[in-house]
């Protein structure tokens, strides 16, 4: 696996570091969040889809939105293991989804 971290600041200014992954890593079976990312023409990760889970492992093994985050270009699948509640780890999404605007999110 990657050694390699980002951190992602959500709108509220708050920081959350995740650890890039390629995009067909698979994963332990364990709740936390995540985000289809590729590198931007000015070299920095953009955000294509962020999400949260209970199961890193059953949720991207098959997830409906890697293709269209794929089409757009996503090359890795940052993530980080949140042993929060499920309240936590959604807070933490749409914080981030209102921050960066990812295309292949349509909540918010």
């Amino acid at each position: 696996m990657s050694e390699q971290t980002v951190e992602w600041q959500g709108a509220s200014g708050k920081s959350y570091k995740y650890w890039a992954y390629p995009i067909n890593t698979t994963f332990k079976d364990a709740p936390g969040n995540y985000i289809y990312a590729k590198i931007s023409a000015s070299r920095k990760w953009q955000a294509v889809y962020i999400g949260q889970t209970v199961s890193l492992s059953q949720r991207l093994a098959s997830h409906e939105k890697e293709q269209g985050a794929i089409r757009h270009g996503a090359t890795h699948i940052h993530a980080h293991l949140s042993g929060y509640d499920e309240q936590s780890r959604r807070d933490e999404e749409v914080d981030l989804i209102k921050g960066y605007r990812p295309p292949c999110n349509e909540q918010l």
